[in-house]
């Protein structure tokens, strides 16, 4: 786990802006859930066999009652949990998004900490295909917000539990046949959850996961035309992807369309967006049966990628660093900035960092002033604020030095000046 610093924090902060704006433009609205939950929901929303439930959950038992708790490794069950208790569906269908912190014992890697954060977006009560395409645009669109490139999109379908079935039932075979070839991790899930196999990174694996048979060549009719209806969409938006049939996602819930936005560029770890389709959770949760759809992206990979590619995010400038020779101004100066600020400019006031230092004189200010990347130094001195004005003194090449008065009084007139160097 790590602190997140300035000036590190303003590229989160940008993020999320972004991610707002974008959430507003296709009408998804934001849910807050609790970062613990009771471990049944996990269990029962993610399966038993998963990764994420036999290996890294953080769970405890509550000291007052004995309830058993988890830190929240993911957050579409807590979702669902919320859309359940709450009755959200009763009225129709919503689209949904939530930002924050989640948690899973794991090797702590580039881009991925034992307490990560997540952005994510889930459409619940829907049934068509179009809010599978939807659900792929918005993130799409969320790359080109944020001005990524190399980052490409997987999808595949999973069918329905009785096509899965079936798919089981020929996978086991065929695995039994190359029992030989299986490494340990996937014996102990051949029987428990052997779809999990055709996703492992091994690569002494691959020979026998390629030939493996494939989910797709036993869906249906119905499972088939909603596949072809997302990619129709797709193509009609022109957004690129590739089938990959191996893709089986991490968690038991999903059905039909699955999908991941991957990358070369962050190693091992190439996943930075991923989700689908989980008609069944709802019900299986506790709910009326309810179809839904979801992503999750992770915030740290997506953060790593727009640093590797030196692209997007510009950190926010400081309009403004007010110079203040004598304490005797301050009273002036702090109205004049409150002011200021209440019109949007971002301004910095100077501040002695110990008691006997007074003020500190005028080089020293001015050096603080450059120091912070102000566009610009406000200068207090006794002459000014007797004329009633402040002297603004600009502070960047471009500017070139130039220098004016403005009136205190006045404020509206000359703030826009200040935040002109943006």
């Amino acid at each position: 786990m790590n602190d997140i610093l300035p000036p590190d924090s303003a590229r989160w902060e940008w993020l999320e802006e972004k991610v707002r704006t974008l959430m507003a433009r296709y009408a998804y609205r934001n849910i807050r859930t609790p970062i613990v939950e009771p471990t049944a929901l996990f269990v029962r929303g993610l399966g038993e066999v998963t990764d994420i439930v036999e290996k890294e959950m953080y769970s405890f038992e509550d000291r007052l009652n004995g309830e058993q708790l988890t830190l929240r490794p993911e957050s579409t069950a807590g979702v669902v949990r919320a859309t359940v208790e709450h009755s959200l569906l009763y009225d129709g269908g919503k689209r949904l998004y939530y930002m924050g912190p989640m948690f899973r014992h794991e090797r702590p890697q580039r881009g991925r900490y034992r307490q990560f954060h997540q952005i994510g977006a889930e459409a619940l009560g829907f049934h068509g295909a179009e809010i599978d395409a939807e659900m792929i645009l918005l993130a799409d669109a969320l790359w080109k917000e944020l001005g990524l490139a190399d980052v490409r999109l997987e999808i595949n379908s999973l069918g329905q539990p009785d096509e899965r079935k079936a798919h089981r039932a020929a996978l086991i075979a065929y695995l039994e046949q190359n029992a030989s070839q299986l490494d340990e991790e996937a014996r102990r899930r051949l029987y428990s959850n052997p779809l999990r196999i055709l996703d492992t990174k091994n690569p002494a694996m691959q020979a026998v996961v390629e030939a493996a048979p494939r989910l797709v060549d036993y869906l249906g009719e119905a499972s088939l035309a909603h596949f072809n209806a997302v990619k129709a969409i797709l193509d009609a938006n022109g957004v690129a992807w590739r089938f990959n049939p191996r893709l089986v996602r991490g968690m038991d819930y999903y059905n039909l369309t699955v999908f991941e936005f991957v990358t070369d560029r962050l190693g091992a770890q190439g996943t930075i967006c991923g989700g689908g389709r989980y008609d069944y959770l709802i019900e299986q949760i506790g709910g009326k049966p309810a179809p839904a759809v979801g992503w999750a992206l992770g915030v740290e990979r997506v953060l790593e990628l727009l640093k590797e590619q030196e692209t997007g995010f510009r950190a926010p400038v400081l309009d403004a660093y007010a110079v203040i020779p004598d304490a005797s101004a301050l009273p002036v100066a702090m109205r004049t900035l409150q002011g200021l600020r209440a019109l949007d400019v971002r301004v910095q006031m100077h501040s002695p960092s110990g008691p006997s230092e007074g003020m500190g004189s005028m080089k020293s200010q001015f050096k603080k002033a450059d120091a912070s990347g102000a566009a610009f130094a406000l200068v207090f001195g006794a002459d000014e604020l007797a004329r009633g004005n402040v002297l603004v003194k600009a502070l960047r090449d471009g500017a070139g030095g130039q220098q004016s008065e403005y009136s205190l009084q006045d404020l509206a007139a000359w703030a826009g000046h200040l935040q002109s160097q943006r």
